[in-house]
């Protein structure tokens, strides 16, 4: 509908001799009273034509030749033009709906562009905490909006295996081995603490018994820290596989030094010119790229940073030629950006086609108080014990019912409710409730394969017409949740479908002796159920037969 609507309007300008306009902003009005769409056209041209918003809106009005397709067109306010679109019109949309399915759902945005999703990339030195979830679900739900949007996509996990954090996992397994064989030896202040070093120390046990008894941890360093980061490794891919998150690749950390892909991102800067020597230390250039300092890569002692290897990660991404590049961060890699842009527009690319989104943590509630940290982990609420509690489905929908950036309460005593309190659970019973009852209407002996044949204008209460709007303004939602990687905005329009569903279902019979009425309501129930199970797919929830 915007997009036929955004078609009259320029054929409108070129009636009017005015110059097209590449993009015409449509939006919904705020109130379902302003009408069904609106557009501030007559505005954005009031200065180039040297005419009044509201004059230059009379002209546009009188100038559309059909007007069929609208009960009515008002001119609001300082010049804004709202459209209300006639019950023919809506009728004919639902009726393509139920013919066309998710082709007239989805517009072909990407038309094949290759982009890489990089997302979690959790270091292997602990299990995954909420955040990672959080992110994982923002990850896992645009990789499916994109996707559905003609995006070639690759979704990514950066194994962060090398450098201090896994030597220091390697350690606090080596101490706690130690310990648990009856030797003193004393933790390491700044080392991994939580019962899964203890875990993977007993697993050790188990396996070599006490071979390492009278070793020194710099004897059997490489031992210690490959056990520990591929058990660790191992029960992340198990939560990520548990929580319905696969990837199409996975890059280690240790393989860009192994490979000389780290060497080669070096030299690449010094060929370039950004790099330079002071105090002995080499530096990349960062300030010649917009970020407010220069950046070490090799430091006095010949140690390389971590930014080293981010920028041959970045160089490896680039050299694989996508179309676009989008990293999923945590919120405190929020100074990170400026430095990664530099690196990316230093390297030749374009440095508007990396987009870096940031997530918030997450806050554990049960019933209103904060929830303990686990003992499993030491310091945070594991991914895994809220997916054993709560479910997969329950967990990535709350996850996705807030922009990734704003922080987020998780309260689990709602998680678990069966009630419109919880989010999810109202979505997929909405699915449910019309799958009962398309099973009743088949027990019935009520064909329901050509609902597309309906006749519609039957649906002419104030509350069917209103479901009927919602449901034609899917398009526009997807449309904004694609070009903005806001895949939340779908969350919020399938708890508002279900929200308008729900009291419909306990106001109206769907089934009844009325045969021809029946047939209008069950193709009203099969568009919203079309457009449930689109909506839950992109967001990685799955869609219950049953509740």
């Amino acid at each position: 509908m915007k997009k036929s609507l955004a078609e009259i309007l320029q054929d409108s300008l070129k009636t009017l001799g005015i110059e097209t306009i590449r993009q015409i902003e449509i939006k919904v009005p705020p109130k379902e009273n302003m009408g069904d769409l609106a557009t501030p056209l007559a505005m954005s041209l009031s200065e180039k034509l040297k005419k009044s918003p509201r004059k230059i809106a009379e002209e546009i009005v009188a100038s559309i030749k059909d007007k069929s397709s609208f009960e009515k067109i008002d001119i609001a306010g300082p010049g804004f033009i709202n459209f209300t679109f006639s019950k023919e019109c809506l009728f004919s949309e639902i009726k393509r709906l139920l013919e066309l399915k998710s082709s007239y759902l989805r517009e072909n945005i990407g038309k094949g562009k290759r982009v890489q999703i990089e997302f979690i990339s959790a270091n292997p030195t602990g299990p995954l905490h909420l955040g990672h979830g959080r992110g994982g679900a923002t990850g896992v739900a645009l990789s499916n909006l994109l996707a559905a949007a003609g995006y070639e996509i690759e979704r990514e996990y950066y194994i962060n295996d090398a450098g201090k954090q896994v030597k220091l996992l390697g350690l606090s397994v080596f101490a706690r081995y130690k310990q648990l064989i009856g030797i003193e030896y004393p933790f390491p202040e700044d080392c991994y603490k939580g019962l899964y070093i203890e875990d993977i120390a007993n697993s050790i046990l188990e396996e070599e018994g006490g071979k390492y008894k009278n070793a020194d941890f710099h004897d059997v360093p490489d031992f210690f820290i490959e056990y520990s980061y591929q058990k660790i490794l191992s029960g992340i891919r198990d939560d990520l596989r548990d929580f319905g998150i696969t990837f199409d690749t996975w890059q280690s950390e240790r393989e860009l030094y192994e490979s000389g892909e780290v060497g080669k991102a070096i030299e690449d800067l010094k060929i370039k010119g950004h790099v330079y020597e002071k105090e002995g230390a080499l530096w990349f250039r960062a300030t010649a790229f917009g970020d407010d300092k220069d950046r070490v890569i090799i430091k006095k002692d010949g140690e390389y940073t971590y930014f080293t290897s981010d920028i041959a990660y970045h160089r490896k991404k680039i050299e694989r030629r996508y179309d676009g590049l989008i990293d999923i961060w945590g919120a405190d890699h929020h100074g990170y950006i400026p430095r990664i842009k530099a690196v990316i527009e230093a390297l030749g690319y374009p440095k508007e086609r990396l987009k870096v989104l940031l997530v918030q943590m997450v806050t554990l509630l049960r019933g209103g108080k904060p929830v303990q940290m686990s003992k499993r982990a030491g310091e945070f609420v594991t991914l895994r014990e809220v997916i054993d509690e709560v479910g997969p489905d329950i967990t990535k929908f709350i996850f996705l019912t807030r922009r990734p950036d704003s922080h987020l309460e998780f309260d689990l005593e709602v998680a678990k409710a069966q009630s419109s309190e919880n989010p999810v659970f109202y979505v997929q019973y909405a699915n449910a409730r019309i799958n009962s009852i398309f099973t009743h209407a088949e027990e019935n002996g009520i064909k329901t394969d050509k609902l597309y044949d309906a006749n519609f204008e039957l649906l002419s209460t104030n509350d069917e017409l209103r479901i009927i709007k919602k449901i034609l303004m899917y398009p526009m939602v997807f449309e904004g949740s694609v070009n903005s990687y806001e895949p939340h905005r779908i969350t919020f329009y399938l708890q508002e479908l279900s929200g308008i569903f729900h009291p419909y279902y306990n106001k109206h019979r769907i089934v009844s002796d009325d045969v021809e009425l029946t047939m209008s309501r069950l193709a009203l129930c099969e568009a919203i159920r079309i457009l449930l199970r689109e909506g839950l797919q992109i967001l990685g929830i799955s869609t219950p037969e049953k509740m």
